[in-house]
């Protein structure tokens, strides 16, 4: 395990030389503090790139995942802060309706007194700010076979000059006229018979080579051996400007033809590499890495900046060649963070969080850009991710947007590497020189012996469900410190003989995931990226599988799956107020102001990943209600 450095004394000093600064906590009720940026008012939804590129900044509205390119989901209001969040309350609420009521794992946009916000089935709402009314919605008529892995969700949209785009559990892009939702374009990237569908929200760029602005998305299945890809469409017509697959060896395109294979054409770190033009190469052929998330944007390098998923099937035996052994092939480039040129598409980077991935940790989990600072006192542009893995990466951005480096697997920008949740077993930590996990022996779950169809079962911390899901951290300016919804638990793992069939899971393992500790389930913690020092945690009984959102009024807000939406102080994690939704919280809480005042805005509808793969764990909360409901809250 990786040393822990001592905290500089510098850092906090330059993030308040370089970053928006915290009010005082005791802000007047309803009054702005001074000198925050305020969002040109357009038409509704004529949203700019000058609003994209500034939506960290700017406080009455969200027109970006993450709260800006830089993911960081902090907002520099303080409105609300620890000395009055005590008096939130409700606004009002919105019901999303009828019987589908799965899981709501949404993400609110909000400009110009309107809210987006989307719902199980492919659904979005355009609702009034102020009162809730809706103006419009859009329900499409999905075919009976979608095969989403992970429940009926969709976690956003994007939005840009008088459009709303969103990927529907079809594979399906669209773009709909935002004041009316009205159908402008309807774009299909898949087959959902065969597992391709897209849950994410997709993302708003503007190319700084050409000017040209793009909408990015990327595909899901990777548990039905779809081969990821990540594509670049012009906004009004939905026309591709480029498509990038994330498996070694896989073709790319440009302007609708042929462009470049994603790394080395023969696709060396695929064991079937060779056989790829024979028919024979099935790993390979169906190999996962879906960029299944939304991706961030480095304005300064033009770089996509985006997570690609596990490889398939999960059953390493099939992906490790005549030796045998899985540490020879690394499955590029699934289950890592990659770094794609906006212009052309091409991978100029990548790093792996987990080579050769036997477990299903993937590598979808949100992106952070952030300032870290070096053993040297060097100030660098970094990335921040916490990974299924359960641990924590800090990773230099520069070096891994280097256009100059003709290596792309590029393991020599790792900077620090943490675990942040107890008892890993697959690795002891990371050689930084290497960027290279110390694997664990026998932590590999075993080969099938002849006449097996189960392999010996073994005992593996994290569960492929992760010591941190798909729903996003924050960083705060003001603290330093990530805010990481976590979970504590474990599972059976062995291996299962596997052959792949289009519509059918191609996994190759059997897993039952289980209780780690008696007393609790989901951990939110407080990270120190300096020193991978867990600074506080608060343990909910349940598995936490809410987004996090902070302020710069010292709160940090986060939901439960028992119903609840909490408030907790960013320095402490003292839980300072909560309120009953009605049914489980598995969103991404937004805040914003309108006339100057605050509001907290967020999703409550139960379902997701856990009722379906959960195990021992899905029966612990069969008890909770379904629910489809929007809130927004406000001071007393």
């Amino acid at each position: 395990m990786l040393a822990k450095r001592e905290r500089p004394t510098t850092l906090l000093g330059h993030l308040r030389q370089c970053l928006p600064t915290a009010a005082a906590t005791g802000a007047a009720i309803g009054v702005l503090s001074m000198g925050l940026a305020s969002a040109p008012v357009h038409a509704a939804g004529d949203v700019t790139w000058e609003d994209i590129v500034n939506d960290a900044e700017t406080t009455n509205d969200v027109v970006t995942m993450g709260m800006g390119l830089n993911a960081q989901r902090y907002s520099p209001l303080d409105n609300i802060n620890t000395g009055n969040v005590a008096n939130l309350e409700p606004k009002w609420a919105f019901s999303f309706g009828d019987e589908k009521q799965r899981g709501q794992e949404t993400q609110a946009f909000v400009h110009d007194g309107v809210i987006y916000v989307t719902g199980s089935y492919s659904r979005v709402w355009a609702l009034d700010e102020e009162t809730g009314k809706r103006i419009w919605e859009y329900k499409p008529d999905l075919p009976s076979g979608i095969r989403p892995c992970c429940d009926v969700v969709t976690r956003g949209i994007a939005i840009y000059d008088g459009m709303v785009y969103m990927g529907r559990l079809d594979a399906h892009m669209v773009g709909l006229d935002a004041k009316t939702g009205e159908v402008v374009w309807d774009k299909e990237f898949g087959d959902y018979k065969a597992g391709a569908t897209f849950t994410a929200a997709p993302n708003i760029i503007k190319d700084q080579e050409t000017g040209k602005v793009m909408l990015i998305h990327g595909v899901s299945g990777d548990e039905y051996g779809v081969v990821g890809r990540l594509y670049a469409r012009d906004p009004k017509t939905g026309k591709e400007i480029w498509m990038r697959p994330m498996v070694e060896g896989h073709m790319g395109r440009l302007h609708g033809e042929e462009s470049t294979p994603t790394g080395d054409p023969d696709a060396p770190s695929w064991p079937d590499g060779d056989y790829k033009d024979t028919g024979k190469a099935e790993s390979w052929s169906h190999g996962g890495g879906a960029p299944w998330q939304t991706a961030t944007f480095d304005v300064e390098t033009n770089t996509i900046v985006v997570g690609a998923g596990n490889p398939a099937p999960w059953n390493t035996w099939k992906r490790t060649g005549e030796s045998g052994d899985p540490t020879d092939y690394a499955s590029l480039f699934t289950s890592g963070q990659a770094y794609v040129d906006a212009t052309t598409g091409e991978l100029i980077g990548f790093y792996s969080h987990t080579p050769n991935d036997a477990w299903d940790y993937s590598g979808n989990n949100e992106m952070i850009m952030f300032p870290f600072e070096t053993e040297d006192g060097k100030i660098v542009r970094a990335t921040g991710h916490a990974d299924r893995n359960g641990y924590f990466y800090v990773t230099d951005l520069d070096a891994l947007t280097d256009r100059d480096n003709d290596k792309i697997w590029r393991q020599e920008a790792l900077l620090a590497a943490y675990p942040f949740v107890p008892g890993i077993t697959w690795t002891d930590g990371y050689d930084l020189e290497t960027g290279m996990p110390n694997w664990v022996e026998g932590q590999r779950p075993p080969k099938l012996e002849e006449g097996q169809d189960r392999g010996e079962s073994i005992e593996v911390v994290p569960p492929f469900m992760g010591g941190k899901n798909w729903n996003p951290m924050a960083y705060s300016q003001d603290t330093g410190l990530f805010y990481i919804p976590s979970n504590d638990w474990k599972m059976d793992y062995w291996t299962e003989e596997i052959s792949y069939a289009a519509g059918a899971f191609y996994l190759g393992q059997g897993f039952n995931i289980k209780k780690q500790f008696e007393d609790h389930v989901g951990v939110l913690r407080a990270l120190d990226p300096q020193t991978g020092d867990i600074v506080w945690e608060h343990k909910e009984e349940m598995p936490l599988y809410s987004g996090v959102v902070t302020t710069a009024g010292g709160l940090v807000f986060a939901g439960t799956s028992d119903g609840y939406f909490k408030a907790f102080d960013a320095e402490t994690g003292e839980e300072l107020w909560k309120f009953q939704t009605g049914s489980g919280i598995v969103s991404q809480p937004v805040t914003w102001a309108t006339d100057g005042k605050q509001y907290i805005g967020v999703a409550s509808g139960y379902g997701g990943a856990i009722p379906l793969w959960g195990g021992e764990l899905a029966e612990m909360t069969s008890k909770i209600s379904l629910g489809g409901s929007f809130w927004v809250f406000e001071l007393n």
